[in-house]
């Protein structure tokens, strides 16, 4: 896959610190390739050094400086970049970049560009609610950049209100959405994810130790896709994801009655919950208490959520489910895909190094019909792409046959 190219301006504000996390993030995505330009005001709060550092390119400073290598820098840069950042975008910038100023490396190179082009605003409370700067964020609205809105909170001049840079995890996701590939737009993607928990009594349940970052990891690739997604989400710990709907399901029959009742509008089921087979039959109303050595606990069988999809789908309704094995993995796993009728199947080995539950990595067997592809170590993220991508090739096989 060829890079993208990150165009990152960085302006003279306290919160240029923060753009060092941000190019320090954005590096680790073997996807994405990083340059730093910075106006002279922001080498007084960080140093360029840092910068090159962090994204193992030279710094660009200064227009007319000696030491470039090209002397017009700025339109190779503008013809470079995929995407030009502004972070932190003082009020200053953002006066001159809506208004065609031209008189730094940062503001020539951002009216250079012919590419999208995004602005983080970071500034005092009282500037940034300015009139004169809110007239000058909408004028950068209707021409279509893109914001991403400053944070509230306690700012450098001792004062609590909005203006504060928006969280690195935040400008990121918006530099992801500009930046992907929108192949799934338009198409409604459901999801499971996390764990189910079966009561015992109002204080005690049988669950498992899924923490949902595998499904949440798809839904979050799936919406930068362009899809509508809708997690039904067990008990988790995740931050939900803009623009995804969270639907919350306890037990696997709330889970069940949750996507039954959106299967119908649905293009793409991904089965990623860790689902109890088993629930106690009797729920007492009290909490048990401890009388003897032993707990007698008489289980019976939970809705078997993926066959009853695999049985209900239309054929051109793509389902992917998945497999937790100990052994026999490829066998089980085929056989699993066999029975539930679905068009792929993820299985991965609980004991394999790099996989399974509260990991941010995986190592799967991706399985169709007709063919088993064993996966190199990837990220949850990497391989919610994957995934995604192969059901799209289901789809598209689909609906040429």
């Amino acid at each position: 896959m060829e890079k993208k190219h990150i165009l990152i301006g960085v302006t003279g504000g306290i919160a240029a610190y923060k753009a060092c996390d941000l190019v320090s993030t954005l590096s680790k995505n073997k996807n994405y390739e990083i340059k730093v330009m910075m106006t002279k005001h922001a080498t007084e709060f960080v140093s360029p050094m840092s910068f090159e550092a962090l994204s193992h390119n030279k710094v660009e400073t200064s227009l007319f400086s000696e030491t470039n290598e090209d002397p017009i820098a700025h339109i190779s840069l503008a013809s470079w970049a995929d995407i030009c950042v502004l972070v932190p975008a003082t009020a200053n910038i953002i006066a001159k970049v809506v208004n065609g100023i031209a008189d730094d490396m940062v503001s020539t190179t951002f009216l250079a560009c012919h590419t999208k082009k995004m602005i983080c605003p970071a500034m005092n409370t009282h500037m940034y609610e300015n009139p004169v700067t809110q007239q000058n964020l909408q004028k950068a609205i209707d021409l279509g950049y893109v914001i991403v809105d400053p944070a509230y909170g306690h700012l450098a001049c001792n004062v609590d209100g909005k203006g504060k840079l928006a969280a690195v995890k935040d400008i990121v996701f918006a530099i992801d959405k500009e930046l992907s590939d929108p192949f799934l737009k338009g198409k409604n993607v459901l999801i499971s994810a996390g764990p189910t928990q079966e009561a015992l009594d109002p204080v005690r349940f049988i669950s498992n130790h899924s923490s949902g970052k595998q499904g949440y990891s798809i839904a979050r690739q799936a919406y930068l896709a362009g899809a509508n997604v809708t997690i039904v989400s067990g008990p988790v710990n995740q931050e939900p994801i803009e623009g995804v709907t969270i639907v919350p399901a306890t037990s696997a029959q709330s889970m069940f009655e949750a996507i039954k009742e959106r299967l119908e509008e649905t293009d793409y089921i991904i089965m990623a919950a860790a689902v109890a087979d088993y629930r106690p039959e009797i729920v007492a109303d009290q909490k048990i208490k401890k009388h003897d050595n032993t707990l007698d606990v008489h289980f019976v069988k939970n809705p078997d959520i993926l066959a009853y999809i695999g049985q209900k789908k239309r054929p051109n309704q793509i389902v992917c489910g998945f497999a937790m094995e100990t052994q026999d993995l490829d066998k089980n796993a085929k056989e699993k895909l066999e029975k539930k009728n679905c068009d792929m199947l993820i299985a991965n080995n609980l004991f394999v190094e790099g996989a399974g539950f509260k990991t941010d990595t995986n190592v799967v067997t991706l399985i169709r019909k007709n063919s088993l592809e064993h996966l190199p170590k990837l990220t949850k993220i990497e391989l919610g792409l994957k995934i995604l991508k192969t059901m799209k090739e289901i789809e598209e096989e689909v609906v040429s046959c």
